[in-house]
């Protein structure tokens, strides 16, 4: 009788334990940091992009799932969306927002909140966006990464003049929401006069102006393409391509997904490398560090990535100078 009474006691003390155990989990589980990944981009795009923020958390000691969470939000291109994801990485009480995405998402971030620190990966000069009062000494609640990708629109304009030198018309594909647009277009009009090349430029920020861009080029008889740095164009990398080889226009892009989709060529910063300098200072914020102290590092990391099976399709043979400069070419 006594062994069975302390069999039965084992047994409830046992399932006990058992029940305990999820609430123990739980209870480790809530007391990691929890990072919001904030992105006006769409997740099936953006592998790339997490698997280098991972990498910069593990380079500052971190590990998902082991000693820190991540809770994502995107935005898919809409921009409009921000303001409520934001609420929701605020209500579970975020220790730091990662932004990127587009320059928007660190702007509406900033806005949002003034206690919860801010890493961003930015495309313009982050304190010409008012992000950080200066590079070296951030002074707020923000820092993070600036990559000058609208800056860098005279340079790409440039390199598709070498590529397609006696095209007579240019295009030029915008997203007049970016709050880059009047840098981008600056640089713009000041390279396509230094060049001597006649531009059009046409809007685009949905996909049914994308096409309509699109058919409006062609018309025009463009013979070569700008597609200006933003975030949802990277997003729309595909349906840009696409749309390119249809009309068998030549076109530069600001990423080397662009040319790894298909795409004629690009040049940039190496857009996977920033997220790695975020997650780097992400890991530094949740050890104590304040944004105040972390001075925004500029990606120095650019690459020029050409894909020859779509210069040959499109009949355009890269001049040797060009493929000397390549850091990547595609065969």
């Amino acid at each position: 009788m006594s062994s069975f009474v302390g069999r039965r006691k084992f047994l409830v003390m046992l399932g006990g334990a058992a029940a305990a155990w999820p609430l123990a989990l739980r209870a480790q589980q809530a007391a990691m940091p929890v990072i919001g990944f904030l992105s006006g981009r769409s997740p099936g795009e953006s592998e790339s992009v997490e698997a280098a923020f991972r990498q910069g958390l593990k380079e500052s000691g971190y590990a998902e799932g082991q000693n820190v969470h991540i809770a994502f939000r995107w935005a898919e291109g809409r921009y409009d969306r921000l303001p409520a994801l934001l609420a929701s990485l605020v209500d579970i009480r975020v220790a730091v927002i990662a932004a990127a995405g587009g320059q928007a998402v660190p702007l509406a971030a900033k806005a949002a909140t003034s206690t919860i620190p801010i890493v961003f990966v930015s495309g313009e000069d982050p304190v010409k966006l008012g992000l950080v009062a200066s590079l070296n000494r951030p002074g707020g609640s923000a820092t993070g990464v600036s990559m000058f990708l609208s800056e860098m629109e005279a340079k790409r304009l440039a390199l598709l003049h070498e590529l397609v030198p006696t095209g007579t018309i240019t295009g030029v594909i915008v997203n007049p929401s970016s709050p880059s647009i009047d840098t981008q277009l600056r640089e713009i009009n000041s390279a396509a006069r230094a060049l001597g090349r006649q531009i059009q430029i046409v809007n685009a920020t949905n996909e049914r102006e994308l096409d309509a861009a699109f058919v409006s080029l062609a018309q025009s008889k463009v013979g070569a393409l700008l597609i200006a740095s933003n975030a949802y164009f990277t997003s729309r990398r595909d349906q840009i391509v696409a749309l390119a080889a249809q009309r068998a226009i030549p076109a530069i892009y600001d990423q080397r997904e662009f040319p790894m989709a298909g795409g004629l060529v690009s040049y940039g910063t190496n857009l996977s490398d920033s997220y790695r300098l975020m997650g780097v200072y992400t890991g530094k914020v949740l050890k104590g560090e304040k944004p105040t102290d972390l001075p925004v590092q500029q990606s120095t990391k650019f690459e020029l990535v050409i894909n020859l099976k779509t210069a040959k399709a499109l009949g355009l043979d890269i001049p040797a100078t060009v493929l000397a400069r390549a850091d990547e070419v595609i065969e």
